[in-house]
């Protein structure tokens, strides 16, 4: 298992219906942690690289309409 976290700076707080959606993501296999810091506009996410693609996380982001900024790490 390779874990890997990557933080994502984002365009504005994000919404319920967002959350809703980054909650079904969050039984996507090879997703650990998922952690929004509110206050800093921040979103980060702990996987296992070997089930996981950041490429696949971003796809994820797109799906539930979140608009990141830049990515921190």
């Amino acid at each position: 298992m390779t874990l890997v976290e990557v933080t994502y700076e984002l365009q504005s707080a994000l919404t319920d219906e967002q959350l809703s959606r980054l909650g079904e993501f969050a039984n996507t296999y090879g997703l650990r942690r998922l952690r929004v810091n509110d206050s800093r506009k921040q979103l980060s996410f702990e996987y296992d690289a070997s089930r996981l693609r950041e490429t696949q996380v971003a796809h994820a982001l797109g799906q539930a309409k979140i608009a990141v900024a830049r990515r921190i790490n």
